[in-house]
Order: structure tokens, then sequence, then C-alpha cells
């Protein structure tokens, strides 16, 4: 096989679904050709519930890639058989959102890779990113390690630490870690067709969790400090999105940044270039972007404007 740049490649297959699969295949597919592509089949979202191709086929069908598509790669018979006929190298598993078991594990030489961001063994899980940022995490960072039955339990091939701005959102620092770790990968492949690839085992006394965020969790309690509040907002940004109730209604706030004035938690305090100041329990946010129940994002100043809101006000 031949990849863009005219170099002979090794044999490998690319497993994904999600927005952050697709960065890592868009960033690598400049170095690489994988010859297959597989991802999970249209989901059901939006307000008609319409079906929706998934972020890794949106991107295949914009380069006219070559794709498969399954709901049960592990025990899809086409997949299964073409790996006992011509096994690749390695399979890279990426923001895939289905379980890989046997023969996919152990069939290929050096096995499934996955591009996981965070630095194993701490933010093992679905949501590590977002958790990193919800708990104020510096540095964050990205592991190339070998899949086993365990949930992101293998061994560490390749890491590299990230340290993320106090402003970035989750979707921002998810592209930052889509491009170092693919980064990684490309050494890995060197180091998997030179036969040089070390793994060193996780130490699971240090592991921790991140499981999917539950829409419970992106409610703003403004009793809580400034910097755990921006923390949130960041962090569910762009999905689900972190929200109050103001008369029963939801306003999702897309960014928030920190300000000095304290009071009452969700008193206006002040405004500042027409946006509203908010009392947090320690500290206060200036609300520079928010989204009223089914309408689209303003900026915090035309919606202050639009509710005609003032100061001692209190967003309830």
């Amino acid at each position: 096989m031949i990849s863009p740049s005219g170099d002979i490649q090794p044999d490998l297959w690319f497993f994904g679904t999600g927005t952050f699969a697709a960065e890592c295949l868009e960033n690598l597919s400049d170095h690489l050709l994988f010859s297959l592509v597989v991802t999970s089949p249209p989901s059901r979202g939006g307000r008609g519930l319409s079906y929706r191709p998934s972020p890794v086929e949106q991107f295949c069908t914009s380069r006219s890639l070559p794709l498969c598509s399954s709901p049960s790669v592990s025990a899809d018979e086409k997949i299964l058989s073409l790996l006992a006929r011509r096994p690749p190298l390695s399979i890279l598993v990426v923001d895939f959102g289905q379980k890989i078991k046997e023969p996919l594990l152990s069939t290929p030489l050096w096995g499934c890779l996955n591009i996981h961001p965070s630095l194993l063994p701490r933010y093992r899980g679905a949501a590590p990113v977002q958790r990193a940022l919800m708990e104020g995490e510096n540095p964050t960072g990205v592991t190339l390690f070998r899949l086993t039955e365990g949930m992101d339990e293998g061994p560490i091939l390749l890491q590299r630490s990230y340290s993320p701005g106090e402003e970035e959102t989750a979707g921002e620092v998810l592209s930052a870690l889509a491009q170092i770790g693919s980064e990684l990968y490309l050494l890995g492949v060197k180091c998997m067709i030179e036969g040089t690839c070390k793994f060193t085992p996780q130490d699971s006394e240090f592991a921790t969790n991140a499981p999917k965020i539950s829409p419970s969790e992106g409610e703003i309690v403004w009793s809580r400090p400034a910097g755990a509040i921006a923390d949130l907002v960041r962090s569910l940004n762009p999905a689900p999105g972190a929200f109050f109730l103001m008369n029963s209604k939801r306003i999702k706030v897309w960014k928030a940044l920190r300000a000095r004035p304290s009071g009452t938690p969700g008193t206006i305090l002040d405004f500042h270039e027409g946006r509203p100041v908010v009392a947090a329990g320690r500290g206060s946010l200036e609300l520079h972007s928010v989204q009223p129940e089914g309408k689209k994002r303003l900026d915090g100043a035309d919606w202050a404007r639009g509710l005609r809101l003032k100061k001692g006000d209190v967003l309830l």
C-alpha cells in the first residue's frame, strides 16, 4: 500500500466514530492510508430525531474515502473474515463507542492501539477531557496505548502532556490532543515497522475514572466558587453545555470569565461592557455567551439588554 507521500506503508485499520476520531483521522490522512476504516451507523439526533452520519463518516464522504459501517464490529462476520484472511499490522481505535473483543484484540501483530485524551491511568473512561477540566486539572495530555479487555487499562506505548489555557474549552483541548495523539501514532507506526515498540504497564494504584457526563451535572450552582463554575462551563462546551434555571427556563452558559467582585450568590453585581457580572460563592463571573431555552446563542450583553436586567437582580 502507498501512503499520500508515496512511501510504502504497512497494512493498518482505523475504527472510529466521534468528532475526536474524525479529527485524528483527518490529521493522519496526509501521512497514512488505512486499508479499512470502520464507523458506527448513523444515529438519531437533533430536534427532528433524524438519522445523522457519524463525524468519521462525514469526513470520509468529504474526502471520498472508502468506509464500512458496523453496529457491532466484534461480531461482524465480514470484518472478522477479512481479519482472518489478511490481518493488519495493527488497528487504531479512537472514540469508537463500541467495545473491542477477541479476535480483534490479539490477531493483529501489534494488537489494537488507542489514542486516549488523558494521561493514563488518570481519567479512564468516556469523558476524560471534560472531567479533567471540570476538576481544574492541569496539565492533561494524551496517551497511545494497547487495548485489552479492561476499560483503558492496557500498557502504554507513548504519552505526552498538554497544558490548556485558562479559557480553553473541552472542544479546543480535544482538538489539540487529537493533533498530539496523531503525532504519537505516527511515531508508533515507525516503531511497529522497526519492531522496536516497548510498552509500559499502567499502575492501577493511580487510576481515576471519567464516566460519561450526566445531564444534571451541567447545572450551575451559584454558591460554588467562581473558578469551579468557570471550569464547569468550559468543560461542557461544546456539549452538553452548563446551565442555570431562571423563571423555570433553562439558560445555557457557553462562556463565563472569572471576575473580582463578590456578593450574594446568583445576584447581578455589575455590568462590564453590558455583560452581567454575577456573584458566586467566592468571587463572581462575567457571562460572555448565553443561550436561552429554545433560542440561539447571544452575547451576554444582548441577552441582558433584552431582559432589561439590572444590578441586584437574582438569576433564579
